[in-house]
């Protein structure tokens, strides 16, 4: 005590300041809070942080951590300030002093054109990468040069007005993609850009550091925007002792393909996006997993190709009548309207879950080559002997989840993932003349065909258009998303996920919303007849069924207990958010 006063005396006002933020939240043992007060007043940080690492539990030592960077914080050491709340596991301890530090701007670099946000951002650490080797370093959109890549290169586009169409055009030049990439696989941690048997990433650090940056006001690197490059997830850990919610599955080097999709070089699969899993998280809190999206036709056009049809089916087409015939039935179909609820439709994963359903029907109507094992509907239909086509109808296709039961640990802190991830149901609809669908809950023959064709040949179709990989990817991070809340993990582990729950903290990329697409429709002739089909549909998400307590199945072997053992993060530095 007498020693306490001493430094007190000696050091005035701010060793008092310095003295009362370590004793009002530490929790340790007077001794140890009274040496590191000591320390910190005198601006002797290195032996004080010393001191409050070596204490062993967490709810004692992030205190001390968190008044430690409040001293430097004041003394202008900001990025030293930094370094030391980055091991502050209690997330809500950590983000109310990053608040204090930051204030108003939401960053300590206060960038003055409001890029402290998630992944809206230029990859600055690319850029340094660029502007260090010199390889092209005036190529770049972020330097004024022509070399850009958009936010959201499918197969798609969508212009300004909403309308979403096919593009067979290469959204990045080759030679200037080759190059990205060159220089993206030379950037940052070389290690992420391994193959990987099992990859864990835990998602709770990568928060941290996602923060951490966003606090200096730079973007998430290139690793986190994909997830270490994970292009499946296999199982989900949870690490109670060190807070660690993980995810693991195989994973490495990744680069744009053709269409722009960020996939795996070996496999060709995309990898997964961090902007998918906030999405999703975000859904799982405020829906439970439950989302969608319709691509649907509009009654008056249905009624207007109705009544031509009716009028047109009178008299035989003439030769040459043909192509005149079926301009005017697209005419009158016109385009369908895009609908998604439950995910904000700017999203990269709005975006997937609208492109795959898209694609789906193009492949179910003949427009697109479907695999080996899938027909379209068109060309799997025929007529009775003597007898007529069916008629014009509506056909409804759409997307579901489709998973065995999760396996868990009997402890439940460990979870498998079982099955495709993804389906095809169908079902006819009536169309009367005034353009009303109306739900029949049933499929005739060749509609049921295709669906279950596609289901079963999804994998195969995968490989050949990764879109339906990526919506994979969506729905394997809506599951994970939806255990998290099911589990009540944040309350298990003390992780409020505040950073990227809350938008104006982590912001998503944005892009461009479809709102409406050029009718899938199409026709063939069967015995002289012609028949005609559109199609409408969507994706229908619910995570809810697989995640609830009765349908988890409980492994007794031991086999996923053996690999969460295997998995946990020992001697892994405090900065680290995956490992191998």
């Amino acid at each position: 005590m007498w020693r306490s006063r001493r430094i007190l005396n000696l050091l005035g006002l701010g060793a008092v300041l310095a003295w009362a933020a370590v004793a009002a939240l530490a929790q340790g043992p007077l001794d140890v809070r009274a040496r590191i007060a000591g320390h910190v007043a005198v601006g002797e940080f290195a032996p004080a942080l010393a001191l409050a690492h070596a204490i062993a539990q967490p709810a004692a030592r992030d205190p001390m951590l968190a008044a430690i960077a409040q001293a430097q914080a004041r003394g202008g050491a900001r990025n030293a300030a930094l370094a030391t709340l980055i091991a502050v596991q209690d997330d809500r301890l950590r983000t109310d002093e990053l608040d204090r530090m930051t204030g108003a701007t939401g960053s300590l670099a206060a960038p003055s054109d409001g890029r402290a946000g998630g992944a809206t951002m230029a990859d600055f650490d690319t850029l340094i990468d660029l502007i260090t080797t010199t390889i092209a370093p005036q190529s770049w959109d972020t330097v004024g040069g022509p070399g850009a890549i958009d936010s959201f290169p499918t197969g798609v586009y969508v212009d300004t007005s909403g309308l979403m169409c096919r593009t067979k055009e290469t959204p990045v030049a080759g030679d200037l993609a080759e190059l990205r990439e060159r220089v993206l696989r030379s950037a940052g941690n070389r290690a992420v850009r391994q193959d990987s048997v099992l990859r864990k990433v835990s998602l709770t650090r990568l928060e941290r550091q996602v923060q951490f940056a966003w606090a200096r006001g730079l973007p998430p690197t290139d690793a986190m925007k994909h997830l270490a490059g994970l292009h499946k997830i296999q199982y989900v850990f949870l690490y109670p002792g060190s807070r660690d919610v993980v995810i693991a599955g195989p994973a490495g080097d990744w680069a744009a393909d053709p269409e722009g999709r960020r996939c795996h070089l070996a496999s060709g699969e995309p990898v997964l996006q961090l902007d998918d899993f906030v999405v999703v998280l975000r859904n799982a809190r405020q829906r439970e997993g439950r989302f969608a999206c319709s691509i649907t036709p509009r009654r008056e056009n249905l009624a207007a190709t109705q009544a031509y049809l009716s009028e047109a089916a009178k008299s035989p087409l003439r030769p040459g009548q043909r192509d005149r015939w079926l301009a005017q039935i697209r005419s009158l179909m016109g385009k369908q309207e895009i609908t998604v609820e439950g995910l904000e439709p700017h999203t990269h994963a709005a975006r997937v879950i609208v492109e795959a359903d898209y694609r789906m029907k193009l492949v179910g109507m003949g427009l697109e080559e479907g695999v080996l094992g899938v027909n379209s509907y068109l060309g799997s239909v025929t007529a009775p002997e003597g007898g007529a086509p069916p008629p014009m109808s509506v056909l409804r296709w759409w997307f579901t989840m489709n998973y065995e039961a999760l396996r868990a640990t009997p402890a439940r802190d460990a979870f498998e993932l079982r099955g495709t991830g993804v389906q095809v149901l169908s079902e006819n609809e009536m169309l009367t003349q005034r353009g009303e669908r109306i739900h029949t809950g049933q499929s005739d023959e060749w509609n049921e065909q295709f669906a279950h064709s596609f289901t079963k040949h999804f994998a195969e179709l995968a490989a050949k258009y990764p879109i339906y990989a990526e919506l994979r990817n969506v729905f394997d991070l809506a599951l994970v998303a939806a255990l998290i809340v099911a589990e009540d993990v944040p309350e298990q582990l003390n992780w409020p996920a505040i950073h990227f729950l809350e938008e104006e903290r982590y912001q998503v990329a944005r892009g461009p919303a479809p709102t409406e697409v050029e009718t899938v429709i199409n026709h063939r002739v069967i015995g002289q007849r012609h028949i005609v089909a559109g199609v409408s549909g969507g994706v229908s998400a619910d995570a809810r069924p697989y995640v609830q307590k009765p349908a988890i199945t409980i492994d007794d072997y031991g086999a996923l207990q053996a690999g969460r053992t295997a998995s946990v993060p020992r001697d892994v530095p405090a900065d680290a958010w995956w490992w191998d």
